[in-house]
């Protein structure tokens, strides 16, 4: 198995530091080192031994999780796990977090829902062991976008061409580990008339939103968290909610998302097996999947599927991945018809929906 993964947990609840202990500590692949409940006793930490990975709460005293991460970034880049309350003001803050360098964001532990810890415990070791392979190097800055009219000027009324088209071409878009900065990146480079996008990205509950939110106020198109039944048309990206998987669905020309719960599927809800599958399925030669950054291997089986189907399939390349798990898996299976550079599958989707 070779040496355990070394994680240092900064969080000022001593009782989610024992949480977080017992369940990093149980999996073969990880191991804590250290625990801090501030910043300025994790930096001493730190000065004794380097972690491979740091778990990290925003909300503490004597220094802020964002001021110490900037500092770790700047100083001496460490794969950074943010580990946040489900609220709206947690969810802000952790996706600014992620900005600034922080390659995933977990949900802070709830003590005595046994369920729950059962569940995240998966999607607590995963993300840690994802980070640890990360890139933490450079940050992607913001483009500034003219403020869009209004929701209205952009999206395709009922009746519209958008439509009754039964040709019209859906985006199905996975991502996980780094996927956050990739999808913005993405996102940016779409025109606001593009084709509809279903996105899968592996994101806790609630964060899902203030995510949508903010790519909504930077990029071209609309975006926003879907909601069930929700119409998939030109000039609109629909995110996943967390916890929820979404379903690509038809009825005559008209594609939209089904919001369902469920088990993990390929160790995730969302799961972008599940998104790809059903993108196959109803849409086939009429869809472009892309597969981003990300560990494990969620969406290589569906997005097979989807060039089985017909769909022209892109994965992102390994220069450009924060983690290069999710697309090699798909390569390795042959699902993968371009590999290229993040930078460039914007002009890939669209020159597959001319």
């Amino acid at each position: 198995m070779g040496t355990p993964i070394r994680v240092l947990i900064v969080d000022d609840s001593a009782v989610v530091r024992n949480t977080l202990s017992d369940i990093l500590n149980a999996d073969s692949r990880l191991t804590v080192i250290a625990t801090a409940q501030d910043p300025f006793i994790a930096a001493e930490r730190m000065r004794r031994q380097v972690p491979d990975v740091i778990t990290l709460d925003l909300e503490m005293p004597r220094m802020d999780g964002l001021t110490f991460l900037e500092k770790v970034m700047s100083q001496h880049p460490v794969p950074v796990v943010i580990c946040s309350s489900l609220t709206e003001k947690g969810s802000l803050s952790a996706l600014k977090a992620m900005e600034l360098g922080a390659v995933e964001v977990i949900a802070k532990p709830r003590v005595g829902t046994r369920a729950f810890l059962e569940e995240s415990r998966v999607r607590i070791c995963d993300a840690v062991c994802a980070a640890a392979r990360a890139k933490v190097n450079r940050i992607v800055p913001l483009r500034r976008i003219e403020p869009k009219l209004t929701a209205d000027a952009v999206l395709a009324k009922p009746g519209s061409r958008a439509m009754v088209r039964t040709t019209e071409k859906v985006i199905a878009v996975g991502a996980s580990t780094g996927g956050t900065e990739a999808l913005r990146l993405f996102l940016q480079m779409l025109p606001a008339d593009s084709p509809g996008l279903v996105i899968v990205q592996h994101m806790p509950e609630n964060f899902t939103r203030a995510f949508a939110e903010r790519l909504n106020a930077t990029c071209p198109m609309t975006i926003k968290e879907a909601e069930n039944d929700d119409t998939v048309m030109r000039g609109r990206a629909l995110i996943a909610p967390g916890n929820r998987h979404a379903l690509l669905k038809r009825s005559g020309a008209r594609y939209f998302v089904e919001i369902k719960e469920g088990p993990l599927v390929s160790r995730h809800r969302p799961s972008v097996d599940v998104l790809f599958r059903s993108t196959a399925r109803y849409a086939g030669a009429n869809a472009v999947g892309v597969l981003m950054t990300g560990m494990g291997d969620d969406g290589a089986q569906g997005l097979l599927e989807m060039k089985e189907a017909g769909a022209f399939t892109i994965a992102q390349d390994e220069a450009t991945c924060v983690v290069f798990g999710m697309p090699k898996e798909a390569i390795k299976k042959g699902a993968v018809e371009k590999v290229v550079p993040l930078e460039q599958i914007a002009a890939t989707v669209l020159r597959q929906c001319i």
